[in-house]
Order: structure tokens, then C-alpha cells, then sequence
């Protein structure tokens, strides 16, 4: 447990010496296998020190977060290349590393909050400093405001639940039913805005849009599960309230995944369309974890890997591009099978894997989410249908208008593709469709 926390810490000396880019780039990998090995089957916290220990959940998105702060390396060459701060940049990766390692492996209420928010400061630092247009900054401010001021009363609640239970240790806590409707809102806010929740969201795409491809990995891939973890740690707590109340969170949540995969539909920028398409994704794992049912929390644990896999991947895509031609519209990015016919496999893998296909995780994901808002109550039925149905038609429409279609004639000749970049690709992909043949792992 600790072994690998030290080893993040004592590599953060190495980053201030650029020629170890790829030295410390080999070691996130190695350390993600050293993790890997120490899979436990059972549900029980394990591996416990002071402060930190995991179960099964928070194993699988600690090891989900060493995958993509690696791949976060491989796709960011461009910034070894070009000598642009890259040993700052590889310790802010560090940096964010230690937080979400140490915020998934909290088995105290307060560690995980002030590691929770942590994590966004990193973050912040990515799109302020390597960002690529001058909004970066409005994006910046956004981020950090619609996250800081939900989880303002998320801090306030924690005082009253250390005050009746006297700890914050998450298996000591009891379902402190009698509390009031405030009490409950403020505890799960925080981690809904996280996500984000329709009618919250507006943070999210402009973050993704401003982000350097690292930036929009991490978002994509590990930050948008801090807050389903969340919620999957707290609802212990509000449980009684839970059943009274959560009806809502689910009914908004499903109408709004429609809607933002209607949004999807009207993007012209490729970043800002797969954006708003994990917005819709994450109505689904929010809609799966209010139900508090099994099925539901290992389906939307499930969907959270998928996602932040295939999002990830999609992204690094989108930037591949992006590098190439100078710009992600879908009005220039025109018959791309003709001039990178190579890629055109990898949009097609990924977009598959996005719109739920086998034998990606997301199939499997989203069939358990399924069962479990059903079970929850059949009249959700039709908004599930269409939620499957647009994510099929929007991620139909961007592999479409990308690879088909007369490419802009004023492109000049440039480099096809690196072995680098079909690496990258292949460890999204791997994982993401390899998961399916165990997922015994998941449904033990």
C-alpha cells in the first residue's frame, strides 16, 4: 500500500531533469503492474495503515488512475519534444497522481474531502499552463468555482457527522436518519456537481475544450469518478433519507442524459461533442448509484472504468488530429480515412467501444445499470431507450463526418502517425475490451 505511495513521492526529485522524461514515463507503467498484482477478490478494506487501506471499488479506480496518468505521458510528447516546462509538467502529473491515490484510499471523511479537492489544483495548473486557446482561463475559473462552492457545505456537514459519531472513519459511520433534507442535500452536492450532473455540467466541456490532451485525459478518465466514488462512499450515511429522496437525482439525471445526447448532436468541435457525451454517459452512473441497489453500484463501477478508458482514448484521437491539421471542427475534418487510413481503424475501435458495443466494458456496464434502474422502476424504460439509441446516432455522426467526405484541399503534407500514437492507442483499447472476458472481477 504505502510502497507505492513512496515510490511516487521519491520520483518527484527525478522530474526537474528533462532527459528522465521517459525514464519516469517507464516507471508509471512499471508501478501500475507492482499495483496491479496486489488484486484482492474479496470486499472487505485490506491492505489498512493509519489512515489509508481499499476494497475492491476504490483497487480498481486507484489502478484506473496509474493507467491514464501513464498514458498521460505517452500522449504529451509533443511537450518533451518541444522542451515546453516539461519537467514541471511531469511533476504536476506526479503530484495529481499522489492526490487521487491517496483520496481513493481514504478510509477517513475528511482525507478524502481535502485530498478530493486537491486534485482539482493540478488540474488547474494543466489548463492554465498548457492549455491552447485564451479562455483557458474562463475555464479555469469555472472549474474551480462550480466544484469549490458545492463542496463548501459538504465540508460544514462533515463537522455534524464527526460531532454525533465522533470519527470519520468510513465503517464507523452509522445512517444518520433523523437528520434533516439540507443535511443530505449538502452531503451529496458536492459529488454531483463532480460528476457532473445535468443542469451542472456547463464547467465540464469548457474545461475539455481549453485542456491540453493530458488534461482532458484526467479529467475524463479519473477526476468525473472522484465523484460517483463519492457518492458510493457517503450513501452509507444518508441511506433512509436516500429512499425518500433519491427518486429525483435518478429522474433528472435519465432526462438529462437524453437531452445532453441531443446536444451531442448539434457539436461541430470534436472535443466539445465526446465532452458532452460524457456528460450523458455519467447520468447513467448516477442514475445506477441512487438506485442503491448491487446491481447498480458495480454497474456504474463498471461503466466508470469503460468510460474513462474509451473517453480517454477518444480524446487522444481527437488530439492526434488536432496536431495534424491545426484544428478540431468537423467542418474541416473531412475525409480523414484518405489521408490517415490507419487512425480510421482506431476512430472505428473507439467509437464502437463508445456507443456500447462487445465486447467492450461499457456493454457490460450499461446492461447492469439497465437491470438495476428497471428493477428500480420500469417507467424509466423509455428514457434508457433513447439514451442507448442517441449515443449510437451521435457517435455514428462523429466517426461519419470525420472519416467520410472530401478532405479540405488546402492541407499541406505532414507525418501519418507515430508508433507512439498507435501505443497509446492500443493500451486504451486493450483494457477497455479485454476486461469483458473476467468480468467475474466486478460481479463476484
Amino acid at each position: 500500500m504505502l510502497k507505492c505511495l513512496f515510490m511516487l513521492i521519491f520520483m518527484m526529485p527525478l522530474c526537474f531533469y528533462s532527459c528522465f522524461y521517459w525514464f519516469i514515463h517507464s516507471l508509471m507503467f512499471f508501478m501500475s503492474f507492482v499495483f496491479m498484482m496486489n488484486l484482492f477478490f474479496y470486499s472487505d478494506f485490506n491492505m489498512i495503515t493509519y489512515f489509508f487501506g481499499f476494497d475492491f471499488f476504490s483497487f480498481i479506480l486507484i489502478l484506473l488512475s496509474f493507467w491514464i496518468c501513464s498514458l498521460m505521458m505517452t500522449s504529451s510528447g509533443v511537450i518533451y519534444n518541444s522542451s515546453f516546462y516539461s519537467g514541471l509538467f511531469v511533476f504536476i502529473i506526479i503530484f495529481l497522481m499522489i492526490m487521487l491515490y491517496c483520496s481513493f484510499s481514504s478510509l477517513s471523511l475528511l482525507m478524502f474531502y481535502i485530498f478530493f479537492e486537491a486534485s482539482l489544483i493540478p488540474t488547474l495548473f494543466l489548463i492554465l499552463g498548457w492549455g491552447y486557446q485564451p479562455e483557458r482561463l474562463q475555464a479555469g475559473v469555472y472549474l474551480i468555482f462550480y466544484t469549490l462552492i458545492a463542496s463548501l457545505p459538504l465540508f460544514l456537514v462533515l463537522f455534524k457527522v464527526n460531532l454525533f459519531s465522533g470519527t470519520f472513519i468510513f465503517f464507523l459511520l452509522v445512517d444518520y436518519s433523523s437528520f434533516y433534507f439540507l443535511f443530505y442535500l449538502f452531503i451529496i452536492f458536492a459529488f454531483l456537481v463532480s460528476m457532473p450532473m445535468f443542469m451542472f455540467h456547463l464547467w465540464l466541456p469548457k474545461a475539455h475544450v481549453e485542456a491540453p490532451i493530458s488534461g482532458s485525459m484526467i479529467l475524463a478518465g479519473v477526476l468525473l469518478k472522484l465523484g460517483g466514488y463519492g457518492i458510493f462512499r457517503v450513501m452509507k450515511v444518508i441511506m433512509f433519507l436516500g429512499i425518500k429522496f433519491n427518486y429525483f437525482w435518478t429522474i433528472l439525471s435519465l432526462f438529462g442524459g437524453v437531452i445532453m445526447s441531443m446536444v451531442c448532436f448539434r457539436q461541430v468541435d470534436l472535443k466539445s461533442l465526446i465532452a458532452y457525451s460524457s456528460v450523458a454517459h455519467m447520468s447513467l452512473v448516477i442514475g445506477g448509484l441512487m438506485t442503491m441497489n448491487w446491481w447498480g453500484c458495480y454497474g456504474s463501477l463498471v461503466l466508470m472504468v469503460g468510460h474513462g478508458l474509451c473517453s480517454s482514448g477518444l480524446f487522444c484521437l481527437s488530439n492526434i488530429v488536432y496536431e495534424r491539421l491545426g484544428s478540431r471542427s468537423l467542418l474541416i475534418n473531412k475525409g480523414l480515412i484518405n489521408l490517415m487510413p490507419s487512425m480510421s481503424l482506431w476512430w472505428f475501435l473507439m467509437s464502437s467501444s463508445n456507443m456500447a458495443s462487445p465486447p467492450s466494458l461499457n456493454l457490460s456496464g450499461e446492461l447492469s445499470l439497465l437491470n438495476s434502474i428497471i428493477s428500480w422502476s420500469p417507467f424509466c424504460f423509455l428514457m434508457l431507450v433513447f439514451m442507448f439509441f442517441f449515443s449510437a446516432v451521435y457517435t455514428l455522426y462523429m466517426y461519419s463526418y470525420s472519416q467520410h467526405g472530401k478532405y479540405y484541399s488546402g492541407f499541406y503534407s505532414y507525418s501519418v502517425c507515430y508508433f507512439r500514437e498507435y501505443h497509446l492507442l492500443f493500451l486504451h483499447w486493450l483494457p477497455l475490451n479485454l476486461f469483458c472476458l473476467k468480468m467475474d472481477y466486478f460481479y463476484f
